[in-house]
């Protein structure tokens, strides 16, 4: 089992500036770490974990913190500031083309997730992202998006849904996944997660492709449930002319 690594002092700072805050506020405000869990999307445990320098801070996770506690991240923390402002500044063209009136929330996009420790306490950081994508659609501070790989979810022709390979899917481990939703799994003891309908038939589970080329696979006590497809959409530069 691979060591976790253990944070910097300027992680350890920021949980520390953080915790602080939290403190301070958490009369006035009428927070708890309950009730932070419930509006950042994680558990009790994650959010005690982060206030107490056990896991590092990132952007979506400090982005909710400042939310809740009502201060800008540069409180507590510097450096996910400036990542934050840096990355403002790069897409600001793109975010004065979303529709009038309409908010856009972004969301990591990465190349591949990890079935556990990621389902479990959201330990992604900004760098590991390829790019944030923006959408009208609001999930919890720990969803992220994923692009299709191959074709076991693109249906027969005329079949709707359907998730040809390069599609974008964004996927919220806060969702509860239910038999018909759409979701991201490891099954078998695979070290990546695989894209599938999660249906659920006289108490046992499977994993569904759309492609009936490609075999249903069993969800059992192997089975890891990652997050529910709560959006999917192509990529911007899909229509974008050469």
């Amino acid at each position: 089992m691979e060591k976790k690594k253990p944070l910097t002092t300027e992680q350890l700072e920021d949980a520390k500036r953080l915790k602080a805050l939290y403190e301070s506020k958490k009369k006035m405000l009428g927070i708890t770490q309950y009730t932070i869990a419930d509006e950042l999307g994680i558990s009790q445990g994650a959010v005690g974990h982060y206030l107490n320098g056990r896991i590092g801070l990132n952007v979506p996770i400090a982005s909710g913190f400042a939310k809740i506690l009502q201060v800008p991240i540069s409180e507590f923390s510097k450096t996910l500031s400036r990542e934050v402002s840096e990355y403002s500044f790069n897409n600001s063209e793109e975010r004065s083309k979303q529709p009038s009136g309409r908010l856009a929330y972004d969301y990591p996009l990465f190349d591949y997730v990890q079935p556990g420790p990621f389902s479990e306490v959201g330990s992604y950081t900004a760098s590991d992202a390829r790019a944030w994508i923006a959408t009208t659609k609001k999930a919890s501070a720990k969803a992220f998006w994923l692009e299709v790989k191959g074709h076991s979810m693109t249906a027969p022709q005329g079949v709707r849904p359907s998730f040809p390979e390069g599609m974008l899917i964004l996927v919220d481990p806060a969702e509860l996944v239910e038999s018909g939703d759409f979701c991201v799994a490891s099954a078998n003891g695979d070290s990546e997660a695989t894209f599938k309908k999660y249906e659920l038939d006289g108490g046992v589970s499977y994993l569904v492709p759309l492609n009936p080329a490609y075999r249903i696979l069993d969800c059992d006590h192997s089975c890891r449930i990652i997050g529910k497809v709560v959006k999917a959409q192509w990529p911007e530069e899909t229509f974008t002319k050469n």
